[in-house]
């Protein structure tokens, strides 16, 4: 009896029925959609001042910076996210969003960590402009806040009980998992280095660099490749809704930031050309998971 109890549970087809409304494993906990809303807004807010500044070929950050570019890739990646958390709050379960939740944790706690280890290159500390003093000021505090929050809302969601995680319903095709594999152990592996140690890594971004400003990147970057290699793991696109909504943001507002600030950059290097393939590569993930998960189309309860 309780076999047959268990496989009428199961989605036939890898589909679940229209009358069912649980997916298993966690239920996401209230703390997580109004964490990820909170992050999306300050996102928008923040990385709409970085970009607009950068274009506008100023170098306005939290922290001294060698010019408007890095402080524009960060706002870019901020804008892009943006859609991705929002789309949290439509989530039923914690494994739904996971993917996209724990790189949100990464940045809040990595960003946090590179701004109080360099707190002597803080526009506040260097006696910059008084808005740039008041921004690297608001910078730490918000960031101190939302990392705090980041760490509860996850020690409160994984103290939830937990279910078994019912089949795959739109599993990953054979073909993307080495191209995924790729991707992510590029992101993760250039964002550990400029995270761990700038002053060697540092000298493979193609373009002048701060130290600081090669940990911030580098935080980034461990984050997207954990997106990735998360979604790897998961191996079902319908786990990773949100985080497919983020990708192709980040590739086209970094696409964006880069093209205009084309000049800043030394594309006939390695790792220019390595940055034109890994960008490239998020974009394509992005909507080729969009595309294939359409093929499956979940009932929403």
């Amino acid at each position: 009896m309780g076999e047959a109890s268990d496989a009428a549970d199961v989605p036939v087809g890898g589909v679940e029925s229209a009358g069912t409304a649980e997916i298993g494993g966690r239920d996401l906990a209230p703390g997580v959609p109004v964490l990820a809303s909170v992050v999306a807004v300050v996102s928008l807010l923040v990385g709409a001042l970085l970009v607009v500044t950068s274009l506008a070929g100023y170098a306005f950050s939290p922290w001294q910076t060698s010019g408007p570019l890095s402080p524009g890739l960060i706002g870019a990646a901020m804008l892009g996210v943006a859609p991705g958390l929002f789309a949290v709050g439509r989530a039923r379960a914690w494994e739904e969003v996971r993917t996209l939740v724990l790189p949100l944790a990464v940045v809040l706690l990595g960003l946090l960590a590179v701004s109080l280890l360099g707190a002597d290159k803080l526009q506040a500390a260097r006696g910059g402009s008084l808005v740039l003093v008041l921004f690297s000021l608001g910078w730490v505090a918000v960031l101190g806040l939302l990392g705090l929050s980041a760490v509860v809302c996850l020690v409160r969601q994984y103290a939830r009980p937990a279910r078994p995680v019912r089949v795959r319903t739109a599993p990953l095709p054979g073909w993307s998992k080495p191209f995924l594999a790729l991707l992510g152990s590029a992101w993760c592996g250039i964002g550990a280095g400029l995270s761990a140690g700038p002053g060697f890594w540092a000298a493979f971004v193609p373009w002048d660099v701060t130290r600081t400003d090669a940990q911030a990147l580098g935080v980034w970057a461990v984050a997207l490749g954990t997106g990735v290699l998360g979604a790897l793991a998961e191996d079902d696109l319908a786990r990773t809704r949100p985080a497919l909504l983020a990708l192709p943001g980040v590739a086209v507002a970094l696409a964006v930031v880069l093209g205009v600030r084309a000049a800043d950059v030394d594309w006939a290097s390695g790792p220019g050309l390595s940055l034109i393939t890994m960008v490239g590569g998020l974009l394509l993930a992005g909507l080729v998971g969009r595309r294939l998960l359409s093929r499956h189309p979940l009932p929403r309860p």
